[in-house]
């Protein structure tokens, strides 16, 4: 092997280990906790999906908790079991009472609670768990619904997912999951509802953009390596 190719090769070997570590740390640095609902209509029902990701490098995720709105709460709320956990839904008096589809509600779901039965049913290194609740009614279009979340480690370590985005500045360290109501699904005709269809109708994973992100650099340099490859084992041209 010659001293072009094996330069070549040295270098590929470089790009492609700094590209890896690089979208590792994007994909780490972007592993929120995150909620998607299936439908985000105003005074619908919808399914919202939590993804947990365990963050720890040293323990597992024990447990894990919501906090629903009060301001405008669900007025009914269940939960998808998931093997080897038990939720509880803690409904509570309300600050104040809140008119729901013309009734007045003065107590409502206020909390989901998921904790593992045991160790083994625990979210460990690079795994992730998805929770699953069917609430009723979304509150009007143009909403922001805040669902902070609780993150506890098997240590005792407990983290926050607790602080609101503000538009136009930088994503929190820890961003509480969110969401945002659209208009309900039959109140507008098919010209007024083509800009709400065109938009997500949920917030897309970060670590899943991140991932995208880092496998599309991945492929550029090993395009590139690939390419300075070829042009090394080419045979240099006589003077």
């Amino acid at each position: 092997m010659n001293i072009s190719i094996r330069r070549a090769l040295k270098a590929a070997a470089t790009a492609v280990v700094t590209a890896a570590l690089t979208a590792a740390a994007a994909a780490a640095a972007n592993a929120h906790v995150t909620v998607n609902p299936d439908d985000t209509g105003a005074n619908g029902y919808s399914h919202l999906t939590f993804n947990l990701p365990n963050e720890s490098p040293t323990t597992k995720t024990s447990k894990l908790e919501v906090k629903l709105p009060t301001d405008t709460p669900f007025s009914s709320v269940s939960v998808k079991p998931v093997e080897g956990w038990t939720a509880q839904i803690t409904t509570t008096d309300l600050p104040k009472p809140v008119t729901i589809a013309g009734a007045t509600v003065t107590r409502a779901p206020t909390s989901v609670v998921w904790t593992a039965n045991d160790p083994a049913h625990e979210i460990g290194q690079n795994q992730y768990q998805a929770f699953s609740l069917s609430v009723a009614r979304l509150p009007a279009a143009g909403t922001t619904v805040v669902l902070p979340a609780a993150q506890t480690y098997a240590d005792g370590t407990v983290v926050n997912w607790e602080e609101k985005a503000q538009e136009g500045q930088p994503q929190p360290k820890h961003p509480a999951p969110s969401f945002t109501t659209t208009p309900a699904d039959d109140a507008a005709s098919p010209s007024a509802s083509a800009p709400a269809e065109a938009a997500p109708a949920s917030r897309t994973s970060d670590a899943t953009g991140a991932w995208g992100l880092s496998l599309g650099i991945l492929g550029a340099v090993l395009g590139a390596a690939a390419l300075a490859l070829v042009l090394a084992g080419r045979p240099q041209a006589a003077k």
